[in-house]
């Protein structure tokens, strides 16, 4: 399920979005995210919705890769959902008993959130999808080179978000490997309360930690090996 996620992995391809500008592609999913928390009501997220099937269809990515990306998430979007329903107060009430509210409000934002958190999910997925490390560092550096006469590294700033970027993806396999490590050696993530899973994940956080480093290390030897100089 942990491989699942998409977002920071690169999808080869011919289409029409593959080709863009990534400077383009940029500043429209940066709009499409602050679009997402603007729009409060139905009518604007059919528009929403209209957008992405569009940006989907146009970019050629198969639906089932996207919707996958969801799924490793699929949790955090029922946990948000819940904490809204049951915790939002509002003028009808559908069920009470003790600090457990479900109100209209509450059902109202939860529908919202859920919305905000899938189409957010999709839009990074497709950004990432559709745009090379190469032609992503690029763009995120073109558009922060007007910083540059305040001094902001824009280069620099632009690679370390393209790698933590393409790290998520490694990051992911790497926690793959080490919960299937343990869970051979008898490990059990998924029974006991959530006091005993969060300590359960100890095994898992320190290796992937070192990983981290190690990696991390590795690449700026490889990068000092090839003489970059930014």
């Amino acid at each position: 399920m942990i491989k699942d996620i998409t977002v920071g992995q690169y999808l080869p391809g011919d289409s029409f979005v593959h080709k863009m500008d990534p400077r383009i592609k940029i500043l429209i999913s940066f709009v499409y995210m602050i679009v997402l928390f603007i729009v409060n009501n139905f009518t604007g997220y059919i528009y929403i919705t209209a957008f992405t099937i569009i940006s989907i269809l146009i970019s050629q990515i198969p639906l089932k890769y996207i919707l996958k990306g969801i799924r490793p998430l699929l949790w955090i979007i029922i946990f948000t959902a819940v904490l809204n329903i049951i915790l939002t107060p509002g003028d009808k009430v559908y069920f009470q008993k003790g600090f457990i509210i479900i109100t209209d409000k509450g059902l109202y934002l939860a529908a919202f959130m859920v919305l905000r958190l899938v189409f957010l999910i999709i839009g990074t997925s497709l950004l990432t999808l559709t745009t090379s490390p190469i032609d992503l560092t690029d763009g995120i550096e073109s558009l922060l080179s007007p910083f540059k006469r305040f001094h902001l590294p824009a280069h620099e700033l632009a690679m370390m978000m393209t790698i933590a970027l393409r790290f998520i993806p490694t990051l992911l396999d790497e926690t793959d490997r080490i919960m299937k490590a343990q869970m051979a050696r008898g490990a059990d993530f998924e029974s006991g309360n959530l006091i005993n899973r969060a300590k359960n994940l100890i095994p898992i956080l320190v290796p992937l930690f070192i990983s981290a480093f190690k990696r991390a290390d590795e690449l700026a030897v490889a990068m000092e090996a090839r003489c970059y100089r930014g």
